[in-house]
């Protein structure tokens, strides 16, 4: 789940690619695009990050932990989609971190509200032109491991991603990154040792598993909770793929973590609401905060 909402049906192979039309024509100006983005932000905030920030649904608060240098609103930034769903602010902060600059998306987009998946990576790529070296992505899902309870922060290790449309379906631009990218390990390793070790020393559990993403904007089914389970999935949602392919496709080290803010796999009659998702991501959010503030710390 996540992403504006977290969950959502998985979708029919057919409608998963539609017309690429669209995506050839934006990636075809991609690298001008870029460039307009880029020089529009340097020319407000000429400062270099070195860590990018994704923030999820309900998770904005952790803005608190950063010493806001420029705030920019997505609506002003050339190119820019603009974030339609509650609880994503939708706006672009600087500023530093434990003495660390840093860029933090208040708000991401979603291929449901009607964005292509180029556009919905397209923040990311940004970060990368800006400068930094490390992402780092927050997101709520949907749990699909029985193991699972609401409030359980888990660290991604690898996710699927066959449900959701590639991001990089279209012309390849050589200066972006390769053809075919390796995504044999797109969530770092040290950096996710490093956050185990950090959370033990605070005393926090923390669960670790594979995130499976869809499209949206639904909630999954029943029968499609017990699919995603077994094939694999230990949390379900909405966002975050597109973004990390993006990144590995960009040569940036990500380490991404879910808040769990629902248990969809039980067989016990409950529904889910978007409110119920956004307040269980803010009921778990200052663990979260604190776990990727000493993580900023260490890199």
């Amino acid at each position: 789940m996540e992403g504006g909402v977290r969950g959502g049906a998985i979708p029919y192979i057919c409608t998963l690619y539609k017309s690429t039309a669209v995506e050839y024509v934006f990636m075809s100006n991609i690298i001008q695009q870029l460039q307009e983005t880029t020089r529009y932000i340097k020319n407000i905030y000429p400062y270099s990050p070195r860590i990018g920030i994704v923030l999820g649904s309900g998770l904005g608060n952790f803005a608190r932990e950063l010493a806001i240098e420029k705030e920019i609103p997505y609506s002003e930034i050339p190119h820019f989609p603009v974030s339609t769903v509650e609880g994503h602010p939708g706006k672009l902060l600087f500023g530093e971190i434990s003495g660390k600059k840093v860029v933090a998306m208040a708000g991401r987009f979603h291929f449901y509200e009607g964005y292509d998946a180029g556009q919905v990576a397209y923040p990311i790529r940004i970060m990368k032109f800006l400068g930094i070296e490390f992402l780092l992505i927050s997101n709520a899902a949907g749990g699909v491991n029985p193991d699972f309870r609401v409030g359980d922060l888990m660290i991604i290790t690898d996710h699927i991603s066959f449900a959701t449309v590639n991001p990089l379906v279209g012309k390849n631009v050589s200066e972006l990154g390769p053809r075919f990218p390796d995504m044999s390990h797109p969530y770092r390793k040290d950096l996710i040792q490093k956050a185990k070790a950090i959370a033990n020393t605070m005393n926090f559990p923390l669960k670790e598993g594979v995130y499976f993403g869809v499209t949206g904007p639904t909630f999954e089914t029943r029968a499609e909770y017990k699919m995603i389970r077994k094939l694999g999935g230990d949390a379900v949602g909405m966002s975050t793929v597109q973004e990390v392919i993006i990144a590995v496709h960009m040569e940036l080290a990500v380490f991404a973590m879910s808040v769990i803010t629902d248990i969809g796999i039980r067989e016990e009659e409950n529904t889910i609401t978007h409110q119920e998702v956004l307040q269980a991501a803010i009921d778990a959010e200052p663990r979260l905060s604190a776990i990727f503030k000493k993580l900023i710390e260490e890199l």
